[in-house]
């Protein structure tokens, strides 16, 4: 890969079961390239088939950003920023090539918009005022706070809401700014009808409890992950929460659980959607072609520069 001052990273964005990861990794493996992943339960061990991160598919391709942490671990995107740049700067200290891949809209931003972040501690004064307000009156709170409210798991989740609320408030104090690399992405998205996307989802979701999903969220209960915390994880974790508390059956669990993960491709997009309205520029590529063969169309017309190591 040549250098030049034009991009310092390559993006692969799209909904969950677009393709992402078996693209990113040909195109690291063309391009002399590393994966960073961009997805916000990845960096949890033991959350392997709820989080989609299929090891499998890397081979002998590096990557980065995933098993970081335990379950029970507090991780936030202040702590993705962090550990980003300093996987970005190893990558590009030993020249390679950094490709991020994912499809957790906010972790992209906070790299690719160089967001000004503070890690927001517990604040249990806050939360011991939080507890006698029902789960209507901490949505009210949220939305008041972050009217633009990205994720609609923290407003029907309720230690994810409470959290929410921490974090949108102790957002608010000045902060330090933090020196990083800047920078500058080519962004590629994989694009796929409606029809076939929400076939590809409920297809994945089927092998996935064929591959055991069940059973490894109920080993991580037993190993002292609480229900209320699989909760935390949302979609397939809380979901299967319910199941084994006896709340769902198996076939209710199922059903909700497609429908919920269609809904959440559809948010992806929105994201992704919004970020063209900003102003960024995403090469959408057609499913239904050769993704290799167009992802390689786009990157060869431009090169990309090794950052300055900070």
């Amino acid at each position: 890969m040549s250098f030049s001052s034009q991009y310092n990273l390559l993006v692969i964005l799209g909904p969950t079961a677009s393709g992402k990861t078996g693209l990113g990794v040909k195109l690291a493996r063309h391009y002399q390239g590393e994966i960073l992943s961009a997805d916000s339960r990845q960096v949890f061990k033991g959350m392997d088939l709820g989080s989609g991160k299929d090891l499998e598919e890397y081979g002998e391709i590096a990557y980065h950003l995933i098993n970081l942490v335990e379950p029970g671990s507090d991780y936030s995107v202040f702590h993705y920023q962090q550990d980003f740049f300093s996987a970005y700067q190893d990558i590009c200290h030993r020249q390679k090539l950094p490709i991020m891949v994912g499809g957790t809209g906010l972790y992209i931003d906070a790299i690719t918009q160089n967001f000004a972040l503070k890690e927001v501690p517990i604040n249990h004064t806050l939360r011991e005022s939080l507890k006698e307000l029902s789960l209507e009156q901490l949505q009210e709170k949220l939305l008041a706070l972050k009217p633009e409210q990205h994720n609609n798991t923290d407003l029907i989740v309720r230690p994810r809401l409470v959290r929410a609320i921490e974090i949108a408030l102790g957002e608010k104090e000045p902060v330090e700014p933090v020196s990083y690399a800047q920078i500058k992405p080519l962004i590629l998205g994989i694009q796929w009808p409606r029809s076939e996307l929400r076939a590809r989802i409920t297809e994945r979701l089927k092998e996935r409890f064929k591959q055991g999903m069940l059973e490894e969220v109920e080993a991580l209960h037993q190993q002292g992950v609480s229900f209320e915390r699989l909760e935390f994880f949302g979609l397939e974790y809380r979901l299967i929460a319910q199941h084994l508390k006896g709340e769902l059956n198996y076939n209710d669990m199922f059903q909700k659980l497609n429908s919920q993960i269609h809904q959440f491709a559809k948010r992806q997009d929105t994201w992704f959607r919004k970020m063209q309205r900003r102003g960024d520029n995403i090469h959408w590529l057609d499913a239904h072609q050769d993704l290799m063969q167009q992802a390689c169309t786009v990157i060869d017309q431009f090169s990309f520069e090794s950052p300055e190591i900070l």
